[in-house]
Order: structure tokens, then sequence, then C-alpha cells
């Protein structure tokens, strides 16, 4: 998200979090689930003394936002879900594995390295148990409850997030848009910058 924070940093207060097992945060034992996560953001919120902020959320960590933002709507002011998963249409392993290595064509090569030290560094069982988690999250039930303004975005060329199940986060999002980022990949806070810092920006 370092790229994205830093072009949303030159007009905004912006913090960016490690969730619990990756980056600089503390690894428990085992992964935690979606809930957990989100029930970890939250409290995290309360140590910033951060008042209804707008969540930004990429990947994975689109479920985690939207987990929190359908429990507690009262903590966030507005939702924008970049790349969101997981696909209701297809929600198994191997399907999503293989889109993985699809993404790996998409995206610049630097990217792949902060991927692979990033999934290192939390560890190969880790990252397996939160794939595993994701893959079990009925995210699409929990989107119709969230009714802050909200910001779907796609790459045009992103294999993990299809336009059928962009259009579909957005349809279920009772204040939900979608944008999509034409000849763009998964991930726009990484290759897009300025171009999603915009579209935050027009949506607060």
């Amino acid at each position: 998200m370092v790229p994205l924070a830093r072009e949303l940093g030159s007009w905004a207060h912006v913090y960016a979090p490690d969730l619990p097992g990756f980056g600089r945060s503390a690894k428990p034992p085992r992964a935690l689930g979606v809930s957990a996560l989100a029930g970890a953001l939250e409290a995290w919120l309360d140590a910033a003394e951060l008042e209804r902020p707008a969540l930004v959320a990429n990947s994975f960590g689109c479920q985690v936002a939207v987990e929190l933002a359908a429990s507690r709507p009262e903590r966030i002011s507005h939702l924008v879900l970049v790349g969101p998963t997981i696909d209701l249409y297809a929600r198994r392993r191997p399907v999503q594995v293989a889109r993985w290595l699809r993404t790996a064509l998409v995206e610049r090569p630097p990217l792949h390295f902060v991927v692979a030290r990033d999934a290192l560094a939390a560890g190969v069982v880790r990252s397996w148990q939160t794939f595993g988690h994701a893959l079990a999250d009925p995210v699409e039930l929990k989107l119709p409850g969230i009714t802050v303004p909200a910001l779907v975005v796609r790459g045009e060329r992103d294999p993990l997030a299809s336009q059928a199940w962009s259009e579909e986060v957005a349809r279920l999002l009772p204040n939900g848009q979608l944008v999509v980022i034409p000849g763009a990949g998964h991930a726009l806070n990484w290759s897009r910058p300025r171009e999603l810092g915009r579209l935050v920006r027009e949506l607060l």
C-alpha cells in the first residue's frame, strides 16, 4: 500500500496498519480469520484514536474491511474496495491459484518480489491458512448491510477480481459504484497510485 499511501498523503492524513501476522505486526501462532482480523483492525483504530476514518483496502484486505464495515458501521465514513476478493464465481483453491499465476503475467516484475517477500515474511503456512479463511468468507452476504458511500475499483486486466464479480460487489453495496481503470491489473495501489488516489479523493 506504500505507493498509494504516499499519493494520498499529499492531501490527507494516512495510516497503513499491518494486520496481525503480516508486515511488522505481531505474529499469532495461527493465522487469524476474517472476523478476528477485523476485530484487530478496530482495536488498532481505537489505539490510534481515529474516529470514522475512510477505509481503503486492497485484495484480501477488502474482506477484512467489509467485515468491519458490516459489523461496526458506525466506525467508518467511506469504504474503498480495490480488486476485492474472493470472487463468488470462482471460490475454489485451484481456480484461485491459477488466477494468481495469471496475475504474474499482468503486473510489473518488481511487484513479484514484493509479494514473494511479504509471503515469506508471513510464513508459507500462515499465508496458506489465510487463503483458506478468505475462501470460506461469505463476503457477498455482508455487503448489503454497508450503507456508507462505497467505491469498488477494478483493473481492467485483473485476473482475481473479475468484471462480473466487481459489478456484483458494487450492486450489493447500497451506496456503491464501480470504476474500472483501463489496462491495469490487480495491484492498483502499487501500479496506479495516482489514478487510484484521484478516485479516492473524488469519493471523499
